[in-house]
């Protein structure tokens, strides 16, 4: 849906949703007062030192993915790049900031300046100095975000994600978690008792060009099904 286009001597630049919330907006403003009261304040990662980057996680009281996703905390980071951060940093995305000890907020902190910083060199590559065209979250090379259900680049084991609101987590269970597939709350409430923490209990590896929308749910215990006869 095409929202506005605005016309430059060099070609047009049109403004899309594709949506259905229709939640884009625009809003024309003058001075940098004004600008400035769009910002919603969030730390910038890039020009953040380890201290500044602590101190915006030690005032959070949310788990590293909230935290990493809000723009009033950290700016411009937003969910893809959140879950390869994470994995690089090998947390979970469900651990509390205020839990984190000065070794898993160094290696936070690290992660989230070289995985920034590779993605906007390798994205403005791929662009070879024209505007960018295809604008998507999900990229070839990343290692966990929209891989669900496929091999971790370092360990094998099969990606996993947690949906919650409009939003998601993708992680690798042996690399973040210790092993443990996290809880997915709407998952493990209609499956109940089948749920189950083991990794493999879990669906096997997409083949080569599922979607996955058809697989079945992990399940922790296997049931009989008897056969009627037909």
């Amino acid at each position: 849906m095409c929202l506005a286009a605005f016309l430059f001597s060099s070609g047009t630049l049109v403004l899309t949703e594709a949506g259905s919330k229709r939640r884009a907006s625009l809003a024309l403003v003058r001075g940098a007062a004004a600008l400035a009261a769009h910002d919603p304040g969030g730390l910038e990662p890039l020009e953040a030192d380890l201290p500044g980057f602590q101190a915006a996680l030690s005032g959070s009281r949310h788990t590293l993915k909230r935290a990493l996703t809000d723009p009033k905390i950290f700016s411009g980071i937003g969910n893809a790049y959140s879950d390869e951060i994470l994995y690089r940093a090998r947390l979970s995305p469900f651990l509390l900031c205020a839990r984190l000890d000065p070794d898993q907020v160094g290696r936070l902190y690290y992660a989230t300046q070289a995985c920034l910083r590779e993605w906007t060199e390798r994205l403005w590559c791929q662009a070879g100095g024209a505007f960018p065209e295809k604008v998507t979250a999900f990229r070839d090379g990343m290692a966990v975000h929209g891989r669900y259900r496929r091999p971790c680049p370092a360990c094998g084991t099969l990606v996993q994600r947690i949906v919650y609101a409009e939003n998601e987590a993708n992680y690798c269970p042996r690399c973040q978690t210790g092993g443990r597939v996290l809880r997915d709350r709407a998952l493990s409430r209609l499956l109940k008792d089948d749920w189950s923490h083991r990794i493999e209990d879990h669906p096997a590896p997409l083949a080569s060009g599922d979607s996955g929308a058809a697989r079945s749910a992990p399940t922790g215990r296997r049931r009989r099904v008897r056969s009627n006869g037909t």
